[in-house]
């Protein structure tokens, strides 16, 4: 994950099976996404790595980052390119001493200025903000304004991500703001016409952004 101008950052729905791995693909081949979140719930980590592994190699062919949310335990047994940490899932440094200094550590920090500069003095490779709308894919307990994003990005180089309840509707304000990427799930997933034309559709909003 690079620090250019917004990209698209993909957070898996709860459901990985069936014909999901097909659905990635076809969000992958659309373009305009620089990472891809494993997030799944109440698995043990065997059935949890039997899922990741093909979504993992549909992003290793495609040149995404494959992060795993929460887990630091199978992002190193799938060898992932980093580990998505909320805030009571772990200390980003001890995360890094475990997954090595190329891993990717990204860190939940709401709508906090504090809990932002302290996941950056920790180590972490980016901070995420949010949730930025109401959203369906989980409850919601922290709202945030994207000043924050403003006011991150005129303080620091470390990259912030902005997530919750973003759509092709809602995201411009987020750019305008200074997101370096979008956090989206539920914003292609459920999008009417299937993740692909979400994909683009996010694709023509990013290209239309101001230069950085």
């Amino acid at each position: 994950m690079t620090i250019t101008d917004c990209q698209l950052y993909l957070i898996s729905p709860l459901d990985v099976g069936g014909d999901f791995p097909d659905r990635l693909v076809a969000a992958l081949d659309a373009g305009a996404v620089a990472a891809f979140q494993f997030r799944v719930k109440g698995l043990d980590q065997h059935e949890a790595a039997r899922l990741a592994e093909p979504l993992q190699a549909i992003c290793a062919a495609r040149d995404v980052a494959f992060i795993v949310n929460d887990d630091v335990a199978l992002a190193k047994r799938l060898g992932a390119d980093g580990v998505h940490l909320g805030q009571g899932d772990g200390d980003p440094k001890e995360a890094r001493r475990i997954l090595g200094p190329e891993s990717q550590i990204g860190v939940t920090c709401h709508a906090s200025r504090h809990l932002a500069m302290e996941a950056g003095e920790a180590g972490a490779d980016y901070v995420a903000f949010g949730a930025f709308f109401p959203t369906t894919t989980k409850t919601v307990e922290h709202r945030a304004d994207p000043e924050i994003l403003e006011w991150w990005q005129g303080m620091f180089e470390l990259p912030c991500v902005a997530i919750g309840g973003i759509t092709v509707d809602n995201a411009r304000i987020l750019v305008d703001a200074g997101a370096d990427f979008l956090a989206v799930s539920g914003g292609v997933w459920a999008y009417p016409e299937g993740p692909a034309a979400a994909v683009r559709a996010f694709g023509a909003l990013l290209a239309d952004q101001p230069a950085g």
